[in-house]
């Protein structure tokens, strides 16, 4: 198997712990520990409790993983209407 064949999953952040690691419950059921891939850190793309993540994983190692994507989730934040200033 080629170093480039790496497996894809989609999962939840249920934790957050030091040096930018957190713990991610895939769809199936299994916690794994994943890190934020240096693009996210260069685009300073906060991961946060709750946000739903893909995480590239080695088929050698099936208990760590590296976060490649948080996707977009509705926040209450942005649907709220602009103030007027006067």
């Amino acid at each position: 198997m080629p170093k480039e064949d790496m497996i894809e999953l989609q999962g939840v952040v249920i934790d957050m712990l030091p040096e930018s690691r957190f713990r991610v419950r895939l769809d199936n059921n299994v916690v794994i520990l994943a890190y934020g891939s240096g693009k996210m850190k260069l685009h300073r793309i906060r991961v946060l409790l709750g946000d739903r993540v893909t995480v590239e994983m080695s088929p050698y190692d099936l208990t760590k993983g590296r976060i490649n994507f948080r996707h977009p989730t509705a926040r209450l934040e942005q649907a709220s209407p602009m103030r007027r200033r006067h």
